[in-house]
């Protein structure tokens, strides 16, 4: 067992020894945040990119709209988007979207067309698959959660990043965390690249107003480690019933892609938007998500250079850690996650 100030101490001396120039740390329970520092050159207002930790927060609007019935992951995207009809995205599903199994997981949009829906569809008519979609598994970094994007658009006949504010965040007590104006870019963490190599992380780009207005689905959100770890919260217990029970339980146990992440040789584990520990021993080895301690029920999700997020219904507990480094050696931020989840995990009840 572990205690608080021994991971919060961990956690500092990523700081103290040059590994990240600032970082949160958050641990929740019982639906309360016990336990949120800062480190470096921020404080506990300062909000973090927390990468493709986003994901299943896009993925949690998904789920609103299944369950209320008004989208069908078994149906075609071209159902919805008629404009993508002879299109090879128009015959992916919502499904392969969430697992990453929807074939084309390369494909980018460029800054100036992603912010709106008409040059979106027009771009992801020219899409070209790589495989076939529901064959295998390859993360889709981007990719899939604009489609996935543009679909809670034309179905809810709101933006996408106004819909996650107001029929997700709004209800769970967070602030705006996709597409913020010019107004809202006030105490955000600035992405420090650790070499020379790293200042040209594609990630960079989330230093730019521009991005930061854009709200990539994939990627884009910002937020505090203590807000990442109560919506983690919300998903062990959803006190306020914001999503249907079934779809809820299934984003959070079913495992729904078993089929082998190439990047990591081990199955991807992955249930409609969330990577699942699982039973098999190797939950350490899946994006470094998970403590060693997490119970084979925990789920959570990951983000470039070391961003975690996720909750154990064994403990209760719920855990975030963000940092603003950009290392091109993704096995150092990974090693620092993985170390801080696993005294995480372990701590005393």
């Amino acid at each position: 067992m572990t205690t608080i100030d021994e991971l919060l101490a961990a956690t500092a001396a990523g700081v103290e020894q040059g590994s990240v120039p600032a970082c949160q740390v958050a641990v929740a329970r019982d639906g309360e945040i016990v336990a949120f520092e800062t480190f470096g050159d921020a404080s506990n207002t300062t909000r973090f990119c927390i990468f493709s930790a986003t994901k299943p927060i896009v993925a949690s609007a998904i789920w609103l709209l299944l369950g209320d019935g008004s989208l069908d992951v078994s149906r075609p995207v071209a159902h919805d988007l008629p404009e993508l009809a002879d299109a090879v995205v128009g015959a992916v599903t919502p499904h392969q979207l969430l697992l990453h199994t929807a074939g084309f997981p390369n494909t980018t949009l460029p800054v100036r067309d992603a912010g709106q829906q008409a040059m979106r569809l027009d771009l992801m008519a020219t899409w070209e698959l790589e495989w076939e979609p529901g064959t295998r598994f390859e993360y889709h970094s981007e990719s899939a959660h604009w489609v996935l994007a543009t679909l809670i658009e034309r179905v809810s006949e709101l933006d996408f990043r106004d819909f996650v504010e107001q029929r997700i965040c709004a209800p769970l007590g967070l602030p705006r965390v996709l597409g913020l104006s010019q107004d809202d870019q006030e105490d955000l963490a600035p992405l420090v690249p650790a070499t020379d190599e790293a200042a040209s992380d594609s990630t960079m780009r989330f230093n730019t107003p521009e991005w930061r207005a854009v709200g990539n689905p994939g990627g884009g959100a910002f937020m505090t480690a203590a807000d990442l770890a109560r919506f983690y919260q919300a998903l062990l217990t959803d006190p306020g019933g914001l999503w249907d029970a079934e779809v809820l339980h299934d984003a959070t146990s079913v495992v729904r892609c078993d089929f082998d992440d190439p990047m990591m040789g081990i199955p991807a584990n992955r249930s409609r938007g969330l990577v699942l520990a699982g039973d098999d021993g190797m939950h350490t080895l899946r994006y470094a998500i998970f403590g060693e301690a997490c119970s084979p029920g925990s789920f959570g999700h990951a983000g470039a250079h070391g961003q975690v997020g996720w909750a154990d219904p064994a403990t209760g507990i719920s855990f975030a850690y963000l940092g603003n480094g950009v290392d091109a050696d993704p096995m150092r931020p990974g090693a620092r996650a993985s170390r801080l989840a696993s005294l995480a995990a372990a701590l005393e009840q």
